[in-house]
């Protein structure tokens, strides 16, 4: 039997490498940009106490909640509107 070498038979390893990467960078971009987006939102500009009060807790949570929520629903919307490959 002979080899099928020369087919084409998926993405190439750099390819998968390639696409795991962006991946990662949208992801480390992603949390960067909630993390800053909820701490400017829920944390006081004056630090009175080391820890986080039970507002400041419940409105992050809250907050990064809704962040994942709608990067997940804008996701959709985007993908939904692209034409299949």
């Amino acid at each position: 039997m002979a080899g099928n070498s020369g087919a084409a038979s998926g993405p190439s390893t750099e390819q998968v490498l390639g696409l795991a990467l962006t991946e990662m960078e949208y992801k480390v971009e992603m949390f960067n940009k909630l993390t800053q987006t909820c701490f400017d939102k829920c944390i006081e500009k004056r630090y009175k106490e080391a820890e986080l009060n039970m507002a400041e807790n419940s409105c992050i949570d809250r907050c990064a909640s809704k962040y994942f929520q709608v990067t997940n629903l804008v996701g959709q919307l985007l993908g939904a509107n692209q034409p299949p490959m």
